[in-house]
């Protein structure tokens, strides 16, 4: 096989939503650098060209979820996936960032040379079916992995009784093809997130019948479908400036609205509740299938368009069974209850399996550093303390992801700015042993949810004190971006080494 060697400026990996947008502030904040990116797969959109299970859709409202420089004109507001994935394909060229991606390269290792003071990628160039072409090597000072925060090819692994059992046909949503056919059947979905909350409503438009099965509530409340203020805007102004207030105006409701579900949580099981108890049929138990132990955005509350949820609850053919599975038999599953739900089908979507860098293997000065990424904390929720000169691009749990991955990826270009500005060829996330003993030690996530909760022990720590922290929304971020200072917590070295702090 043969070896090409190529050399950027700052190299960005995964094409996604945070991909693209990394790289349109790239050519925007800092347009005399080269960079390219490399995407392992054939085409641009992340999470939105991978995922192929009926309805998947966003989760937020497109006016925020989508990039602020490439307005989203659909009115649409909660898109579904082939019109996310043709978005970005179309923000992309408007910016000709399609042309700045190398598609079917997939990163197999990072590995940072102190000596060199360059990150060094071994990449394999592979076909459509997976099959290894040729192997390159690309060197860069800066590294900005856009990968997200879960595996593609593992989903989260889940224990169910006697599943081996079952007769009929066992999908996990994670590797969904055009293959499955739910026609007709009766279907039981297993679980209670946001998978499974998009799959209900679009299963039972042909299925015979679906039920969620869930061990345990959660919230769900539900948006209108369309976003009728920016249409109404882009009556009377330029849609440009109807999109940036229409931002604003969404930021501020989606921020009031978490933190009054925060800082009020019996208010904010009510006012959820109530909602769901107007939408839902007279006599519907609430309380046992809608009313989870934990308060508002402890977990992430769960958005459905125009309440189609449930409207899918309303009719004769789909139904919520909250119990515990006792084990899965040929026809179906006998529940702890005693109950027995037959079925032609059965859904696992029990979550996704968390981890960064998206299985690439990481080096330090030839030290493996990815089973110690638990133990090392968040430098202003983009860069790892002791990697050098790389930002990891993880948007917001609880709330829209853009906004955040904006935010970091653009804390990530201050720090090549200051950098550059000081004459530096590294910049290190750096704690001294004894602030390193003071500080707290508390997950970079805070959300209950079993499938982040279950994993903490590789995921990054945070202080919630001065840098060493993973914001929760885009005006705490926003702010530590326009006043913090970037030097807190990092240290900036020359190329002799003579210079540092």
């Amino acid at each position: 096989m043969a070896f090409e060697y190529s050399t950027f400026d700052i190299i960005i990996t995964g094409a996604g939503l945070s991909g693209i947008n990394a790289a349109y502030l790239l050519q925007s904040e800092l347009p005399n650098h080269s960079f390219t990116v490399l995407e392992s797969r054939d085409h641009i959109g992340g999470t939105w060209a991978f995922w192929k299970y009926p309805g998947i859709r966003s989760d937020s409202a497109m006016a925020l979820f989508s990039f602020p420089w490439y307005p989203w004109t659909k009115g649409i507001n909660m898109a579904d996936a082939h019109l996310i994935k043709k978005y970005m394909e179309d923000a992309a060229a408007s910016q000709g960032i399609d042309k700045k991606i190398r598609f079917n390269h997939r990163v197999t290792s990072e590995s940072w040379s102190s000596e060199e003071q360059r990150w060094t990628l071994h990449v394999d160039v592979t076909s459509g079916d997976g099959t290894v072409l040729e192997k390159k090597i690309f060197k860069t000072p800066w590294l900005i992995n856009a990968t997200g925060y879960y595996s593609y090819e593992q989903p989260r692994s889940t224990v169910i009784p006697g599943i081996e059992r079952f007769q009929g046909e066992v999908v996990h949503p994670q590797f969904w093809n055009d293959e499955v056919q739910y026609d007709n059947k009766r279907i039981i979905i297993i679980g209670s997130g946001a998978t499974a909350i998009t799959l209900l409503p679009a299963l039972a438009k042909t299925a015979k019948h679906v039920t969620m099965l869930q061990r345990s509530p959660s919230y769900v409340y539900s948006l209108p479908a369309r976003d009728e203020l920016q249409q109404f805007m882009e009556r009377f102004m330029p849609i440009q400036w109807a999109v940036k207030i229409n931002w604003c105006i969404r930021m501020v409701a989606e921020l009031l609205f978490v933190q009054l579900l925060l800082n009020f949580p019996n208010w904010g099981r009510k006012h959820v509740l109530d909602e769901m108890r107007r939408q839902l049929p007279k006599g519907f138990d609430v309380d046992k299938h809608f009313n989870p132990r934990y308060k508002p955005f402890e977990q992430r509350v769960c958005l459905c368009p125009q309440g189609d949820f449930f409207k899918a609850l309303s009719g004769p053919n789909a139904s919520v069974v909250t119990d515990q599975i006792e084990t899965v038999t040929e026809n179906g599953i006998l529940l702890k209850s005693g109950e027995t739900l037959e079925a032609d089908m059965i859904i696992t979507a029990t979550g996704l399996y968390m981890i960064l860098l998206n299985k690439i293997d990481v080096f330090v000065d030839d030290v493996r550093i990815n089973d110690t990424i638990g133990q090392r904390y968040m430098w202003n929720g983009v860069m790892l303390e002791g990697i050098p000169n790389t930002g990891v691009i993880i948007g917001y749990v609880a709330a829209t992801w853009t906004p955040g991955a904006s935010t970091r990826t653009r804390q990530f270009i201050k720090v090549i700015k200051r950098a550059e500005k000081r004459g530096a060829t590294i910049a290190t996330p750096y704690i001294d042993e004894a602030e390193r003993a003071r500080l707290p030690k508390k997950p970079c996530f805070s959300n209950s949810s079993t499938y982040i909760a279950e994993v903490r022990d590789r995921l990054p720590l945070v202080a919630n004190v001065g840098p060493w922290r993973n914001g929760k929304n885009w005006v705490e971020d926003a702010m530590r971006l326009w006043f913090g200072w970037v030097t807190t917590g990092m240290r900036f070295t020359s190329w002799n080494r003579a210079k540092s702090d």
